[in-house]
């Protein structure tokens, strides 16, 4: 009887990049690197053994964003724009020139600005979930989500916010299969 050894060995590290000391951890070793981003009270194991079967053709890393697993919190808000940068420093850290991003809820906003303010790093984007207002705002300019807090708060007292549902009938019915 052998007892083969799971994939899901890693290496577990940290990266200093923008103040903050980035905890990650590297699967696999083979084959385009993939940077997984785990949604809010997550971390990079939230992905499961999702790792293990990416982690058999390709390098994965997942970093655990500011506040949450292994990387401590600093004082700076938490905004979209700052975690892009942090995953852009790691990037560099690890010295690629490019990966392949999936981001998930949290991870999801964070690598959706991941790739507008930073897009030679990005050779694909997958996001899954992401919040509304990950692309609204600017690094230089008022809070990530004022773009989305103005539209909610026009539509609290506009009747014109409620979804049309009727629309979302026909569109379906004229939709090629």
């Amino acid at each position: 009887m052998s007892l083969a050894l799971p994939l899901r060995c890693y290496i577990m590290s940290n990266a200093d990049v923008n103040g903050l000391s980035l905890h990650y951890q590297e699967h696999g070793d083979d084959g385009e690197t993939l940077v997984m981003l785990h949604g809010g009270f997550g971390t990079g194991d939230s992905f499961g053994p999702v790792l293990d079967e990416l982690a058999a053709t390709r390098r994965v890393i997942t970093p655990d964003l500011q506040a949450h697993g292994g990387t401590a919190d600093i004082d700076r808000p938490m905004r979209f724009e700052a975690m892009a940068d942090d995953i852009a420093g790691l990037i560099r850290h690890l010295g690629l020139d490019q990966a392949d991003v999936l981001g998930y809820s949290l991870g999801g906003g964070a690598a959706l600005r991941l790739a507008i303010q930073h897009p030679r790093l990005v050779r694909r984007l997958v996001v899954l979930s992401a919040p509304p207002n990950a692309t609204a705002g600017t690094r230089k300019s008022g809070p990530a989500s004022t773009g989305w807090d103005a539209s909610l708060s026009r539509c609290s007292s506009s009747r014109r916010c409620i979804p049309r549902t009727r629309r979302w009938r026909r569109g379906l019915r004229t939709s090629p299969s």
